[in-house]
C-alpha cells in the first residue's frame, strides 16, 4: 500500500505529537531534533525545516552530536546481520547492495569498520543513496571509507554530521514525496562540465582546467551556451576569458528604492578553471547555483526588480601563469599590466595564450571590463543563500525568489 506524501500544510497544522510522528524517523534513533525543530513551526518551505533541524543540531553541542553519531549502525555491521537495522537503514543500505556483499567484501568492510572506530571512537556514516538518492555502488562505498580514514578526528566528525544531515534530507523528501530537480540538475551541469580536462589528466580519470588550454575554452563554451539554453538574456565571454551571463530586471510589485538611472544589478558567480587534480565542485556550485536560479525564473516567466548578472570567472587558481583571480580582479580593476607578459612552463605568454584564444590581449581591453560600484547592489546574499535565509518570512524578496531550492545539499 502507498503511503500518501506528506505537505507542509499538514505539518505546519498538526498538534505536535502527530506532526511528531510524521517526521519520526528521519534521524537514527533521535526524534528529539524534528520535535525541537517543530517549535519553529509554521515552515515557508520544505527547505527552511531541512534548515532548522540543521540549526537545531548546530546548537545542541558536541556530546549530543557524538551520541546521535553513536545511535548509527555500522554499515554492513552486526545490525545488518541481526536484522535489527531501523526500516529506514535496512532500505537504504539494500539500496546500496550493501545486503548482498561477496564475502570478500564483507571482510573488507568489517576490517574497516574495525579500523575506523578504533580511531575515531564512533561509526562510520555515509549517505549511501548518493547525491541523487539513487544509491552509490559498493565500490563507492568502500573507496569513500578508505580515504575518509586518513581525516583529522574533528574533521570527520563533522563530515559524519553532514552525512546525517543528507541521509535525514532524503528521508524528507521521500515522506514529501519531493524531488530536488534543480538540484539534479545542477550536479548534472557539474558532472557534464568535467568532460573537460586538460592533456595528461583525462587519462588519469583526473580534472584539471587551466586557463586558455582547449579544455578550459571548451568550458566557456559550454557555460556561454547553457546560460542562453536556461534564460539567461545575454551570454559573452569577455576580455579575459570570463563568462558572463544576465538576466535583465522587469517590473516588479515591490520595486527598488530610486537610485539613479536604470534599475541596479545584482552580481554573483565563481570560477571555472581549477587546480592540477582538482575538485568538480569547487568554484563550480558558485556559477551552477545561480544559473539554476535564473533558469527557475525564466521558467515561471518571473522578473525582479534588479538584473541577475552571473560571472564564471575564467581565473582563480593560478596554475599556468601566477595571476590568482585574475577574473574578479579584471571586474574591480585589479590586474597586473606585466601578467600579459608571464610565460607558461612551455614558454608562451599570457598575451600568446590570449590571442589564441581569440581575446583582445591589450591592457585597454582587460581595463574596460572593470565595474562601477554604484550599478550594482551591495549584497547577494538572498540569491547566493537562498537555501540558508528562505526561513526568513520578513525577507523583502523572500516572494520574489524561486521556490524550489537551487541545490539538493543544505546549506550550514
Amino acid at each position: 500500500m502507498t503511503t500518501m506524501p506528506i505537505t507542509l500544510d499538514q505539518l505546519n497544522t498538526a498538534p505536535l505529537p502527530e506532526a511528531a510522528q510524521m517526521l519520526d524517523g528521519l534521524y537514527e534513533h533521535s526524534p528529539w531534533i524534528a520535535e525541537q525543530a517543530l517549535e519553529h513551526r509554521p515552515f515557508a518551505s520544505l527547505a527552511a525545516l531541512k534548515h532548522t533541524m540543521v540549526r537545531v543540531l548546530d546548537a545542541a553541542g558536541v556530546e549530543p552530536q557524538l551520541a546521535l553519531i553513536r545511535a548509527h549502525p555500522e554499515l554492513a555491521g552486526k545490525a545488518m546481520v541481526s536484522q535489527s537495522l531501523t526500516a529506514e537503514s535496512t532500505h537504504e543500505q539494500t539500496k546500496a547492495g550493501l545486503t548482498h556483499c561477496t564475502p570478500e567484501e564483507f571482510a573488507h568492510i568489517q576490517r574497516l569498520n574495525a579500523d575506523y572506530n578504533n580511531k575515531f571512537g564512533f561509526p562510520f556514516i555515509l549517505a549511501v543513496r548518493g547525491p541523487r538518492g539513487t544509491g552509490l555502488t559498493k565500490a563507492q562505498i568502500i573507496a569513500t571509507f578508505e580515504r575518509r580514514l586518513h581525516h583529522p578526528v574533528d574533521f570527520e566528525r563533522a563530515e559524519c554530521l553532514r552525512n546525517i544531515h543528507r541521509i535525514a534530507e532524503i528521508r524528507l523528501n521521500d515522506k514529501f514525496g519531493f524531488e530536488p530537480t534543480l538540484g539534479n540538475a545542477v550536479w548534472d551541469w557539474h558532472e557534464d562540465l568535467a568532460r573537460h580536462t586538460d592533456p595528461g589528466y583525462a587519462e588519469l580519470g583526473q580534472l584539471t582546467v587551466t586557463y586558455l588550454t582547449e579544455a578550459h575554452r571548451a568550458c566557456a563554451a559550454q557555460l556561454q551556451r547553457q546560460m542562453l539554453a536556461i534564460g539567461f538574456d545575454e551570454a559573452h565571454i569577455d576580455a579575459v576569458g570570463n563568462v558572463v551571463g544576465v538576466y535583465h530586471a522587469g517590473p516588479h510589485p515591490n520595486p527598488l528604492p530610486p537610485a539613479g538611472e536604470g534599475a541596479k544589478t545584482l552580481l554573483t558567480g565563481s570560477h571555472y578553471d581549477t587546480v592540477r587534480n582538482g575538485g568538480k565542485y569547487d568554484g563550480r556550485l558558485g556559477i551552477f547555483v545561480p544559473m539554476a536560479c535564473v533558469q527557475q525564473l525564466h521558467t515561471e516567466r518571473r522578473r525582479l526588480p534588479f538584473a541577475i548578472e552571473v560571472v564564471g570567472f575564467a581565473e582563480e587558481e593560478g596554475q599556468r601563469y601566477k595571476a590568482t583571480f585574475l577574473g574578479s580582479g579584471a571586474l574591480t580593476g585589479h590586474v597586473n599590466p606585466t601578467w600579459l607578459d608571464q610565460q607558461d612552463a612551455d614558454g608562451i605568454t599570457m598575451r600568446a595564450a590570449m590571442q589564441h584564444a581569440g581575446l583582445p590581449a591589450t591592457l585597454e581591453a582587460v581595463a574596460a571590463l572593470q565595474r562601477d560600484p554604484a550599478k550594482y547592489l551591495a549584497s547577494s546574499k538572498c540569491t547566493s543563500n537562498r537555501a540558508r535565509c528562505c526561513a526568513n518570512s520578513t525577507c523583502r524578496w523572500a516572494s520574489s525568489l524561486p521556490s524550489t531550492p537551487a541545490c539538493a545539499t543544505w546549506a550550514k
